[in-house]
């Protein structure tokens, strides 16, 4: 397969990077750490929640320059902390009230039309925001690993014209189907390498990542927040979200990563851009 570099116009073995935030919108902490992270850190674009509490607030404060995609929603993991779909789903429920806090959950219960109207709302409702929408990225890669849901992911990448994220982590014969070819045959582009690692906290695996670059883009992704009693109180994993702004804003050791790789750092814009162009 033809790197994204080469298809960039550069050489084969040019590194691209993109730092990418998650979950911009899920709170007010995570807003302000993912614009701290995109506008004065390493950080290079960021993805949308837009059926979270803190999503209109996100699309608020977003500056054009901001690189901003769509963090399609369909869970919502947090015990207490609970939001649901935008549009009538009722598959999309848990009995609790919100999204299923499982990925098993959702692929037990989730129609694929809802899911289809539900994340082609997301993202209308991101552009009708303002948002100059540049990606789509799962939450939890829900809808990548699953062919009834990946074609509902392809079918709206190819409709908006957007690139996507894809695992590169998980092998054709590990998901079942040829999720990667399948989007190259529709022409939709994604970066060459992405870790599928949701655990959280980031430090040592960004640091591997950004050491063991390879050529091509490669897509490293963090959840920066704030610390605030609000982040605290959502999530035991919060210490590790306030880590990982840190880790995009003051520490030197990435930095020094960064400038030690060679890598160009990309935002998706640059991918989107030059996909439409194609």
């Amino acid at each position: 397969m033809t790197t994204l570099a080469e298809r960039l116009g550069q050489a084969p073995d040019t590194k691209y990077v993109i730092i990418s935030c998650d979950d911009l919108g899920s709170c007010h902490a995570a807003n302000a750490g993912v614009f701290q992270a995109i506008r004065n850190g390493v950080a290079t674009c960021a993805s949308l929640m837009v059926p979270a509490p803190w999503a209109r607030d996100a699309a608020m404060h977003a500056l054009p320059t901001d690189d901003i995609g769509v963090h399609l929603t369909l869970n919502c993991e947090h015990e207490a902390y609970r939001f649901g779909p935008i549009t009538h789903a009722p598959t999309l429920l848990s009995g609790e009230g919100g999204f299923p806090r499982t990925v098993d959950d959702l692929w037990e219960h989730a129609d694929p039309a809802e899911v289809l109207r539900e994340c082609r709302a997301q993202i209308e409702r991101a552009l009708a925001w303002g948002i100059d929408v540049t990606h789509l990225a799962p939450h939890l890669s829900v809808i990548t690993l699953r062919p009834e849901f990946f074609d509902v992911y392809l079918e709206l990448a190819v409709e908006f014209r957007l690139p996507i994220r894809l695992p590169s982590t998980i092998s054709a014969e590990r998901a079942g189907f040829p999720f990667r070819r399948l989007a190259q045959e529709e022409g939709i582009w994604f970066p060459d390498h992405f870790d599928h690692d949701w655990r959280a906290g980031s430090r040592e695996r960004v640091y591997d990542a950004v050491r063991t670059l390879q050529p091509g883009v490669t897509e490293v992704h963090v959840q920066p927040a704030l610390d605030t009693p609000e982040v605290r109180a959502i999530t035991d994993a919060a210490e590790l979200w306030i880590d990982d702004l840190a880790l995009v804003t003051t520490d030197p050791t990435l930095r020094a990563l960064l400038a030690e790789s060679g890598a160009t750092p990309i935002g998706y814009r640059t991918l989107r851009d030059a996909m439409r162009a194609d």
